[in-house]
């Protein structure tokens, strides 16, 4: 079964060490390789219009109904202990009714998209803190001067204009975890684009953030500034560790300063999310389709390879278990901890995902699509040699055939 894609061939090394080092220095691109390897393919994938745009309407019909289940979950806490929300954020939501929702400023998610033996599948959304803002705009526009292609979009320009149309002039903060660079090479890009509109865009910490009267401030130099918006990359479950006299809870309820993404994202954020599904007013047809059956680990035989573990926070494809792509001693030390707390993790059917021929051989591609406030936005692709992936992944961009 031939792939809706093809990778092109490779650009020349001066080429191609032009583009890396313009994403570098020019993009905030500062985590080129893991290693001695790139990250960074010198190669895109190519997708033609149609299939794009069947992508983009895929993306955007998950985002419309994702919306709607979000809604109804915020408002019923009797599923948040099933997601594995952590307990202190339950507690938080259980108030969503009295203080209302803190609204978000912009909406991003971004769906992981596999090409398999039956079609298009997602494994996940990234609904939370998203990224890869760089590689779907920057850099896909970079290696677009190479080919006769065009990028499929820039999540980094929609998300710049949805924040112009929904941001009050005023100072925005962009908050990242401190000793995180590949966080905080994300803040200080979309920084720089907020400031080239005008927006006076200040990098910190949640530490650094105060709330009163559900308004966010800033403490810088023994003063307090008030911001307009706060941008997050801070993970939501990672909020319930600051101390309470930070006042972390608005950014899930009671805040008046509109959050990007709003703490609310912690509910599609869960891999666990499908387990809800049988008990939601929420129709979820296009889920349905495209993600596999997934379910709770005490309900099926999950030592067996035809099952994928996952972690209901999990981030990254180190915290995937897919027999045998895992060292023996790593998959019982994973299956120890889905013993002991098996409302952790999640058990997804696996899929067999098609690899596509590239000038390193078979890769395995994930194509990441994002919507901004619904609407398709851009996207990029990681490619692994194996079905998985992980830190290892390489980051290449997504092209699309110019119409004939």
């Amino acid at each position: 079964m031939s792939t809706p894609y093809f990778a092109a061939s490779a650009l020349a090394t001066a080429d191609f060490e032009s583009v890396r080092r313009r994403a570098v220095l020019g993009h905030c691109k500062w985590d080129p390789q893991v290693g001695d390897v790139s990250v960074l393919g010198a190669f895109p994938l190519i997708v033609p219009l149609a299939r794009w745009r069947e992508l983009a309407g895929l993306a955007e019909r998950l985002a419309r109904e994702a919306h709607d289940a979000e809604q109804e979950l915020l408002f019923a806490p009797r599923h948040h202990r099933r997601l594995g929300v952590p307990r202190a954020i339950r507690r938080v939501l259980e108030r969503a009714d009295e203080e209302g929702p803190t609204p978000p400023a912009v909406r991003v998610m971004r769906f992981d998209f596999h090409w398999c033996t039956d079609g298009w599948r997602i494994s996940e959304v990234n609904s939370d803190v998203p990224g890869g803002f760089s590689e779907a705009s920057s850099f896909s526009a970079l290696m677009a001067n190479y080919y006769d292609a065009v990028p499929a979009g820039s999540v980094a320009s929609a998300w710049l204009d949805a924040m112009t149309r929904e941001t009050p002039t005023g100072p925005i903060a962009l908050l990242s975890a401190p000793g995180y660079m590949e966080d905080q090479q994300i803040m200080w890009y979309l920084a720089g684009l907020l400031r080239e509109r005008g927006f006076d865009a200040l990098l910190a910490t949640p530490s650094q953030l105060r709330w009163s009267d559900g308004h966010a401030a800033l403490e810088r130099a023994g003063s307090r500034v008030r911001t307009a918006a706060v941008v997050r990359f801070y993970q939501a479950e990672w909020l319930a560790r600051l101390p309470r006299r930070d006042g972390w809870r608005h950014f899930f309820c009671g805040g008046r300063t509109k959050v990007t993404n709003p703490g609310s994202a912690v509910l599609l954020e869960s891999k666990r999310f499908p387990l809800t599904w049988d008990e939601l007013r929420t129709k979820l047809p296009t889920w349905r389709a495209l993600l596999p059956e997934t379910r709770d680990p005490r309900d099926v035989r999950y030592r067996d390879p035809e099952w994928v573990l996952k972690a209901a926070y999990g981030n990254t494809g180190d915290e995937v278990a897919i027999q045998p792509l895992q060292s023996a001693e790593k998959r019982r030390r994973y299956l120890r901890s889905v013993w002991f707390s098996p409302g952790d993790f999640v058990a997804q059917r696996r899929f067999d995902a098609l690899p596509v021929s590239s000038p390193d051989g078979p890769v395995y591609p994930c194509i990441g699509v994002y919507t901004v406030n619904g609407k398709a936005a851009g996207a990029y692709a990681r490619i692994a040699p194996r079905p998985l992936i992980d830190y290892r992944a390489r980051d290449v961009a997504l092209l699309v055939e110019r119409a004939a």
